[in-house]
C-alpha cells in the first residue's frame, strides 16, 4: 500500500536525494506548503512573503519502508533545533516541518521527536524547532520543474543540510 509523506529541511534538493535513495520510496517530489500564497513560485517563496516551506512529497510503499523509518532519516539529515534556517540557508521557507497526512502518522511523527529530542538533550543541544502539522486542508503546491530531482540533474549541485551529527537511536533498524 502507497502512502505519502511531506517534510521541509531548509532546501529541498538534498533532501529529495535522501529520500528518493531510500528502498520502498516509490516517488519524490518537491514543492511548497503552508503558506499564503494560491501559486507560490520559487521567487515569491524565497521573499519569506508567502510563508510557505520547501518541502519534500515522500510516495512509499509501507510493505517496504516504515514511516517511521523515513522519520529517522528526516530528524538526522538536518539540524532540528534550528529555527527558520538550515548552515547559511535563513528565513522561513528553510524551516524544519512534517505535514502529516493521516493521526496515525501524527502520533508516530510526535514520538519519533520525543525520542529524537531526549538523545538531542542528553548531548547538549536546545530544544527541537520542528513544526508538526495535520497536512488536511493545506495544499501542496509542486515545485517549478528544473527544481524536481535537481541533484541528479546536478550531482555536484548545492546539497544545503546541516546537521547535528547525532544519530537516531533506532536508525536502519525498522522496515
Amino acid at each position: 500500500m502507497s502512502s505519502i509523506a511531506y517534510f521541509a529541511t531548509g532546501c529541498f534538493w538534498g533532501a529529495e536525494r535522501r529520500f528518493w535513495s531510500m528502498p520502498g520510496a516509490v516517488e519524490t517530489s518537491v514543492g511548497y506548503m503552508g503558506g499564503t500564497d494560491p501559486h507560490p513560485t520559487y521567487e515569491s517563496v524565497c521573499t519569506g512573503r508567502t510563508g510557505h516551506a520547501e518541502m519534500v512529497r515522500v510516495t512509499f510503499d509501507e510493505s517496504k519502508i516504515s514511516y517511521q523509518r523515513l522519520l529517522e532519516e528526516f530528524w538526522i539529515m538536518h539540524d532540528p533545533t534550528s529555527l527558520n534556517r538550515q548552515g547559511g540557508d535563513i528565513g522561513t521557507q528553510y524551516r524544519s516541518s512534517i505535514y502529516t497526512t493521516t493521526p496515525a502518522q501524527y502520533v508516530t511523527a510526535v514520538e519519533s521527536r520525543n525520542v529524537y529530542q531526549g538523545v538531542l538533550t542528553a548531548h547538549g543541544f536546545d530544544d527541537i524547532a520542528t513544526e508538526i502539522i495535520s497536512a488536511d486542508g493545506v495544499a501542496y503546491h509542486l515545485a517549478e520543474e528544473y527544481h524536481q530531482k535537481y541533484l541528479a540533474k546536478n550531482p555536484a549541485g548545492y546539497d544545503c543540510h546541516s546537521t547535528t551529527g547525532i544519530a537516531y537511536p533506532s536508525a536502519g533498524v525498522s522496515v
